[in-house]
């Protein structure tokens, strides 16, 4: 077997990106976000929307937290872009597709994707193979998180510029670290330059998640222990506030679902909206 062919994407990664596409394909417009690179990307045997794990009544709660985050954060990187910010980090990228889909506001900056390096090979091949391309303001940053190398350092080595803040985000990524490891996040980021903001997502305890996506998350949770990943962290949107202040950041918000929902969802007739007391954002200033 080649290399090539050993390369795979994350499955986590993976699913969220068909939850996104599913959105286009089952839910009414208008769309709270379009993105099917993904989907491309990824080129899924026909029928994939029959999965299990794609099941329409099943999936539809956690496809509008999905989209509803992805929507938020691109419209601040834009609102970011805008006021001249010129650095944008995306840690545990997975299948972002803000580059393929924006290159209007991406060109404009210098992408940073932090990525795994396996399936951060795999997403490279398949950009190129896809005819993507590979833009010199898109930079990938392999870094191996279990061997605990620093994502700042390989930030730096791929052209980072310290003196000059950043926008960085973490999205479906910290229910996985520790408490310490999340705070020593939060203190790295709050270590950039003046101006530089942290969006981050993070996980409720199961217990406050509406009744309608807590069989969803609990098994989503066992699953998650059975692969070896374990959920690990939770915290009341109290406790995200004070962790982030307490790591150094001046300013910090919680970004709730109710909130998203007001912003993305009020105009629908078909009742979709990202769950409350599930995931929910930290908006963080430096």
């Amino acid at each position: 077997m080649s290399d090539a062919q050993l390369l795979v994407p994350d499955s986590t990664a993976a699913r969220v990106a068909l939850w996104r596409a599913l959105h286009l394909e089952i839910d009414a417009p208008p769309h709270v976000l379009e993105d099917r690179i993904g989907l491309t990307l990824l080129a899924p045997d026909p029928g994939w929307q029959q999965r299990g794990d794609m099941d329409p009544q099943f999936t539809r709660p956690f496809r509008a937290s999905i989209v509803a985050r992805a929507r938020f954060i691109e419209d601040l990187v834009i609102e970011q872009a805008g006021l001249g910010l010129r650095q944008y980090v995306i840690l545990g990228a997975g299948l972002d597709s803000f580059a393929q889909r924006r290159p209007d506001v991406a060109s404009r900056m210098t992408v940073f994707e932090v990525d795994q390096p396996t399936p951060q090979a795999w997403k490279r091949q398949r950009l190129t193979a896809l005819g993507f391309g590979l833009p010199d303001w898109l930079r990938f940053v392999p870094v191996d998180f279990e061997a605990r190398e620093s994502w700042r350092d390989a930030l730096v080595a791929a052209g980072f510029d310290t003196s000059q803040p950043a926008i960085v985000v973490s999205t479906g990524v910290s229910m996985y670290l520790t408490k310490e490891a999340n705070a020593a996040t939060l203190r790295q980021v709050a270590g950039l330059a003046p101006g530089s903001m942290l969006a981050m997502t993070f996980l409720l305890p199961l217990e406050m998640a509406a009744a309608e996506v807590r069989p969803g998350l609990e098994m989503a949770e066992k699953g998650a222990r059975a692969s070896g990943t374990p959920f690990l962290s939770f915290f009341t949107p109290p406790e995200m506030l004070a962790l982030a202040r307490e790591n150094g950041f001046g300013d910090a918000r919680h970004i709730s679902a109710t909130e998203l929902t007001q912003r993305y969802f009020s105009d629908r007739a078909d009742g979709l909206r990202p769950p409350s007391n599930a995931e929910e954002l930290l908006v963080a200033t430096v």
